[in-house]
């Protein structure tokens, strides 16, 4: 997370995805949403727009939401961005006290053990979030420069200023700390429509993340093919049969299941590694699921089962109060909770 710009104003969510563009303003004390909107993107377009900063795309849909998609008001131009998680890199290690003073070059050593890109194309951003009299703990986080460069300059394009930049996968831990016992030890599943993000947020950090090419238009996608109806239809049966008993539940849970295994397997890889390198005697103890693809019916259940792990479906919506504004529909509410966190943001807490 770095920030760019800092001043006592409003600020706004900007998230951007490989899918899609996200605004959303929120009351972070009554948590009321002042105003949001959305817009659909082209996948191919958007990855253009990500390795090339002068390329229009992006800025362009940007100022088109902003100008034409919003419901209510945002009331500001200061906005805090999320770039996509699966682009990120984030991980939390250990080191001794007495080393603190060398802590900037075992980030770098970090940096280059465990990620493939050259540290010279990263930015990269560590905090010590643990202390003991023997051990520090730090999270430290990394992000391909062209891809910040290219989303700081699309934002500032359509007349947006930054003032601070993080995975989305960190607003979604923002909410569910607010709204879902976030006190506990939590692992996140937020399924996207083209990704699945996963994450360990504990003691208020997330401390280690994964992601896998799998998400919600995936499942349309299985279903269309094992069963052999159109698009609009495999969409229908997933969010109003998914993995619920019913005449099709079989051929369904057949189609679904061996990319909802592929998540598992993600999961497990991210579990395994919080309890081998970061704390071995904390047990996860709640699994929840988010994004726009957690409107599977049974899919809470489903994880329950396959991880042997409490899990459900988040629902921050009780809290996070729309007011007068007219609500998105209930299947594509789950959509706005990273904007959302991005919005909630305490300034006061951003880093350095």
């Amino acid at each position: 997370m770095t920030k760019f710009l800092y001043k006592d104003k409003p600020i706004i969510g900007l998230d951007i995805s490989q899918t899609s563009v996200k605004v959303m303003a929120v009351d972070p004390k009554k948590w009321l949403v002042l105003g949001y909107g959305s817009l659909d993107l082209d996948p191919a377009r958007v990855q253009t727009s990500f390795e090339n900063p002068e390329d229009t795309y992006l800025s362009e849909n940007i100022t088109n939401l902003l100008k034409e998609n919003v419901i209510g008001q945002l009331g500001s131009t200061h906005a805090v961005v999320g770039l996509p998680t699966g682009r990120t890199y984030s991980r939390t290690f250990t080191l001794p006290a007495s080393q603190e003073k060398a802590l900037a070059s075992a980030v770098e050593i970090e940096v280059e053990q465990y990620i493939s890109i050259p540290i010279g194309s990263l930015y990269v951003d560590y905090e010590i979030i643990e202390r003991t009299k023997d051990i520090i703990t730090i999270v430290m986080a990394a992000v391909p420069r062209a891809l910040v460069d290219s989303c700081l300059h699309a934002a500032q394009q359509a007349g947006l200023e930054p003032l601070l930049i993080e995975p989305s996968i960190n607003a979604v831990a923002r909410v569910i700390q607010a709204t879902e016992e976030g006190h506990l030890s939590t692992l996140i599943v937020d399924i996207g429509p083209a990704s699945t993000d996963i994450a360990v947020l504990d003691s208020g950090a997330i401390r280690v993340t994964g992601s896998v090419g799998i998400g919600g238009n995936t499942f349309t996608l299985d279903i269309a093919k094992k069963l052999d109806v159109a698009l609009e239809n495999a969409h229908q049966l997933k969010v109003l049969n998914g993995l619920n008993m019913g005449p099709r539940q079989a051929k369904i849970t057949a189609a679904l299941k061996p990319n909802l295994n592929r998540i598992a397997t993600e999961i497990r890889r991210v579990v395994r590694y919080y309890n081998e390198r970061i704390n071995d005697n904390q047990k996860i103890e709640q699994v929840l699921v988010v994004g726009g693809g957690s409107n599977v019916p049974g899919i809470g259940e489903y994880f329950t089962n396959e991880l042997v792990m409490p899990a459900r479906v988040a629902s921050p919506w009780q809290k996070l109060d729309f007011g007068s504004l007219q609500q998105p529909n209930k299947q594509f509410r789950p959509r706005y909770i990273s904007v959302a966190g991005l919005a909630s943001v305490n300034k006061e807490n951003i880093w350095r």
